[in-house]
């Protein structure tokens, strides 16, 4: 798998939208480290290629990475991540010193015991905002203070000003070991498409995909009875509405696209199971204009002409395990699919997920949109000063048994404790009746 493509390793990993980005981009992501093995799984299933290391960053060292993947002896070009945001997230209470802020400690710990060139960390804006600034610029400190140069002013990029149909903003902070040359952000490409008010940089844009331009050509789950209760069957897609859609099918080739060709059923439609919801809910779903929140359950409608609001992933199970408000469908009265989120994300669709919607759309909200990483990463591929092509060798995905492995299994797989993440706490819809309709 071309020795010539630079070499990187994805932390917090998740399922993998940064990894499918930098991917896209010209790396090679060796080594995957993600805590949850039901998300190590699924990374496994479409990175076959590399290895997912099911560990907690803050009991792995760079060495054990290196040993346990492809890397061995290696230069490392870069690490890259996204430590979880929940003690600095805008959503929710903020508190400045929660102890979960203490992984961006080891992801900082990580970046220089695997001597990397360069790292990106992603997330939150919440980052920058308030008192949370003050946490920032500690911990741009504390990587100068360990031999890193950073990327200033640190920016807070859209995922719609780079081709994706959804609004999405995070910070991206960008560091190279002193002495090597520093990337620049990425400039936008696309501006949101019937976006209200846009900055005067963005006017001479073109539009980002559509909702419908993402989705319309997908089959009409409501026509398949076997998806009530699997999340996959054989479908008749219709035509492509864009380019996008065509790129994300595989009808057409990206050029910008530099990952390794999956070979995978283009008959199937995947990450699909159906959602039930109650009569009362399909008529309020119903009468919801698009572009405007349903009353009720706090959906927002989305309008087929507009872009998709943030993807949430939902609280985990430790904070009561509420799905994330998922956006109604434009046209018919239900939530969107896993795959219809995953079209909203940039993902392609031979990339699949957990078999079940709860796990399914945890591992999208908590994802880079992959088409965001792909631009970030670009602007790094170009500082490293590699050429690169298309790659030939084409990937064969298989074994999507474990997309329905439960998380003992899973466990078992890995080989780690299977309360590494604490079960998910079912709550009686009547406990909280403000967040409640979240579970429809």
């Amino acid at each position: 798998m071309g020795n010539q493509r630079p070499i990187a390793v994805d932390l917090f990993a998740g399922v993998g939208g940064m990894t499918l980005g930098f991917e896209q981009a010209g790396f090679d992501v060796l080594a995957a480290v993600e805590i949850d093995p039901i998300h190590c799984a699924t990374h496994e299933y479409n990175f076959p290629m590399w290895t997912a290391i099911c560990a907690s960053v803050t009991n792995i060292s760079g060495t054990e990475i290196r040993e346990k993947s492809k890397i061995g002896d290696r230069e490392v070009d870069i690490v890259f991540g996204g430590p979880p945001c929940q003690g600095f997230s805008m959503m929710g209470k903020r508190a400045f010193d929660d102890p979960r802020n203490q992984l961006v400690s080891h992801f900082m710990r990580l970046v220089k015991e695997l001597n990397a060139k360069y790292f990106v960390m992603e997330n939150v804006k919440g980052l920058t905002l308030g008192n949370h600034r003050q946490f920032l610029d500690e911990v741009i400190e504390s990587f100068k203070e360990n031999g890193y140069d950073i990327l200033s002013p640190y920016q807070v990029l859209d995922a719609s000003h780079f081709g994706v149909p959804q609004h999405r903003e995070r910070l991206f902070l960008i560091g190279c070991r002193q002495g090597l040359q520093l990337p620049t952000y990425p400039s936008p490409i696309t501006k949101p498409a019937k976006a209200k008010r846009i900055s005067q940089n963005l006017v001479d844009l073109p539009d980002s995909p559509t909702v419908k331009e993402a989705i319309a050509d997908l089959p009409d789950v409501t026509k398949h009875k076997e998806l009530s209760d699997r999340d996959w069957c054989v479908a008749t897609y219709r035509k492509p509405k864009s380019l996008y859609s065509e790129y994300l099918r595989n009808l057409k080739s990206d050029p910008h696209n530099l990952a390794y060709p999956r070979k995978y059923d283009a008959k199937l439609l995947t990450s699909s199971i159906g959602t039930v919801h109650g009569e009362t809910s399909i008529a309020r779903f119903r009468t919801t204009a698009n572009g405007e929140v349903e009353k009720i359950s706090r959906f927002l409608k989305l309008d087929p002409d507009g872009i998709c609001n943030t993807l949430r992933a939902g609280t985990p199970s430790n904070r009561g395990a509420f799905t994330a408000p998922r956006p109604i469908h434009p046209e018919q009265p239900r939530c969107i699919t896993v795959r219809e989120a995953a079209r909203l994300h940039s993902y392609p669709d031979w990339f699949r997920f957990h078999s079940t919607k709860w796990h399914g759309f945890r591992q999208i909200g908590n994802s880079v949109p992959p088409l965001l990483a792909r631009a970030v990463a670009a602007q790094l591929i170009e500082v490293l000063g590699v050429e690169l092509s298309t790659p030939s060798e084409e990937i064969i995905l298989k074994n999507s048994d474990v997309l329905q492995i439960k998380m003992v299994a899973a466990a078992e797989k890995f080989g780690v404790d299977a309360h590494v993440i604490e079960s998910r706490i079912k709550r009686n819809l009547l406990v909280n009746p403000t967040t409640a309709p979240q579970l429809c």
